[in-house]
């Protein structure tokens, strides 16, 4: 039986959930601290239960869409080298199981969002969708990674929704910085898989722009990310935190391109899990202390 767990969550990668629920719980709060009289705070029980039903619905969804994009792309899971060994392709998980799966955490995200508020539900919908479609991006066009990057860059304005029942354009500045920090690396990612993408006729910026232009615009992706949050810290008259945070995120973010070279992409794992990690995590701690900072 745990083995079977082990196999389930490794075909998710539901450790890379630590991603973008960061994101989602800093916007969450930030709407929390600033959506009370005054700036006050909600009673505690009450923030308690928003902040758990959208880990339910962060979970939810993106169990979802990693079982989708794996039914979507087993054809392909099963010709790439790098991924024979996946779960659907070795048969440990058949694809009955795994539709089971994704709607079971289909399901997790539209409960969760019923019960958050009337607006979170209705656009529940909306955001699966969005999380299925991106599976077959990649066959008509290299700009897949941006529609990834948007797939976790909605979990902020997700949240604050969650908490407010309404949309604060402030979020969208962070909405696009997720964007912009997540398809920056996975056109890294991407790296690895030129040869195979352009045998089997799919569309990536690394195919269409060789691996050294790829690298470029992934570090302007990166750039734009630095800018965009600066942009919210000062919309919210965020503090020192806030600002500490951005300059350990920029650091990461500039260690995790010299891990990548054009000649050399033994480090690309390396730079994906590891640093992308360290950066949600310390993300929000230093933003989760300038929001507990905020002068009300």
């Amino acid at each position: 039986m745990f083995r079977r767990i082990r196999t389930v969550l490794e075909m998710i990668k539901f450790e890379h959930s630590v991603f973008a629920l960061p994101y989602a719980l800093v916007a969450a709060l930030l709407a929390a601290r600033t959506g009370g009289p005054g700036g006050a705070w909600p009673p505690v029980s009450h923030l308690a239960w928003q902040l758990g039903w959208i880990v339910v619905a962060m979970v939810g969804a993106r169990t979802a869409a990693m079982t989708i994009n794996r039914i979507a792309d087993l054809r392909y899971d099963r010709e790439n080298p790098r991924t024979r060994g996946r779960a659907l392709v070795t048969g440990e998980l058949t694809p009955a199981f795994a539709w089971i799966f994704a709607v079971a955490g289909s399901a997790a995200l539209v409960f969760s969002a019923w019960e958050l508020n009337p607006l979170a539900f209705r656009l529940s919908p909306v955001a699966l969708a969005i999380l299925f479609a991106y599976s077959y991006t990649k066959r008509f066009t290299m700009w897949s990674h941006v529609v990834l990057g948007f797939c976790l860059g909605m979990s902020p304005a997700a949240a604050w929704i969650a908490v407010r029942g309404s949309l604060d354009w402030r979020m969208l500045l962070l909405c696009a910085a997720v964007t912009l920090w997540v398809a920056g690396f996975d056109v890294l990612y991407a790296c690895q898989d030129v040869d195979f993408d352009r045998h089997a006729g799919l569309h990536s910026i690394p195919r269409r722009f060789g691996i050294r232009r790829a690298l470029v615009i992934a570090r302007g992706m990166h750039v734009g990310m630095i800018l965009l949050l600066g942009w919210l810290a000062a919309s919210f008259q965020l503090g020192w935190p806030a600002w500490a945070g951005i300059v350990v995120v920029a650091a990461l973010l500039a260690w995790e391109h010299r891990l990548v070279r054009p000649n050399d992409l033994s480090e690309i794992n390396a730079a994906f899990f590891l640093m992308n990690g360290y950066i949600s995590v310390l993300f929000l701690v230093f933003w989760g202390a300038a929001v507990f900072l905020l002068r009300p």
